[in-house]
């Protein structure tokens, strides 16, 4: 359950970013069908199995599979649970919520995206968690600007989580992507003034909050993957990979069609 971390070159190519707008389109475009096939009365594990199909219809690999032993396509995270929540047999019921983490890789570089959708009807408390997760996710896109520090990204997030009294998820935190899953940039969602790289054009990273409706605190089950909110609170999630442009940031894994496309204040 550990997640490698491997040196990259933190600024890519143009080569390498014409590759990854492809693959970040990809997993934009499985996600959102993965988000339609959820309702009540499915299973993870059958999320997963379209989950994959997708991904090799398109000629790409799902990342997450024999990633570091995990043993599944896509991460169904489930309620409670923060994240990397290993596909089974348990039943989707009316009411709950599930995010679902996708990452494509294709043409040597990985497309890595996550949303949370809610299974049949939700109640407003919930619906009020994942719109102002959503709403964090892309204050962090925003805040995304060359020549500042990655600590600009947790500030925004963790600004717009207090507004409505809600808790950021500490031990769990973006990363740089490209030709390899997790590069060693490492975005927090929370703000510290030690997370102090400077963004550069031509840098790739993920910027994936997980906002909680209590404590930020999470627990490990002995599965050695799921992550869960110590307090059994529920949690959400979304994310998009980014590219710091001259000027600002693109998103490589938003725009049409895909679940998250643009910050929600502008639709």
């Amino acid at each position: 359950g550990k997640v490698q971390r491997w040196q990259e070159s933190a600024v890519k190519t143009p080569e390498i970013i014409e590759k990854m707008r492809v693959a970040g389109k990809m997993g934009a475009e499985v996600l959102k069908l993965a988000g339609e096939f959820v309702r009540p009365g499915i299973t993870t594990d059958e999320i997963d199995v379209y989950v994959h199909n997708l991904c090799i219809e398109r000629n790409s690999y799902p990342s997450p599979l024999n990633y570091s032993g995990y043993p599944k396509s896509v991460c169904t995270s489930v309620n409670e649970v923060i994240c990397h929540g290993i596909p089974d047999a348990r039943v989707l019921l009316d009411g709950d919520i599930i995010n679902l983490d996708v990452t494509c890789y294709f043409n040597g570089v990985h497309g890595d995206t996550n949303a949370t959708f809610a299974v049949g009807d939700i109640d407003q408390e919930n619906k009020n968690l994942i719109h102002v997760t959503e709403e964090c996710t892309w204050r962090g896109i925003e805040a995304v600007v060359p020549g500042r520090p990655l600590s600009d990204i947790g500030r925004a997030i963790e600004t717009r989580a207090k507004q409505d009294k809600l808790g950021v998820v500490r031990a769990f935190i973006g990363h740089g992507i490209g030709e390899q899953f997790h590069t060693d940039i490492q975005v927090l969602h929370y703000y510290d003034s030690h997370n102090n790289t400077i963004m550069r054009p031509g840098m790739t990273f993920t910027i994936e909050p997980m906002i909680t409706l209590g404590t930020w605190q999470h627990r490990m089950w002995n599965d050695d993957w799921t992550a869960v909110t110590a307090d059994g609170k529920r949690t959400a999630q979304f994310e998009h990979t980014v590219l710091v442009t001259d000027t600002g940031v693109d998103v490589l894994t938003g725009g049409p069609g895909a679940a998250s496309p643009n910050a929600p204040w502008k639709r």
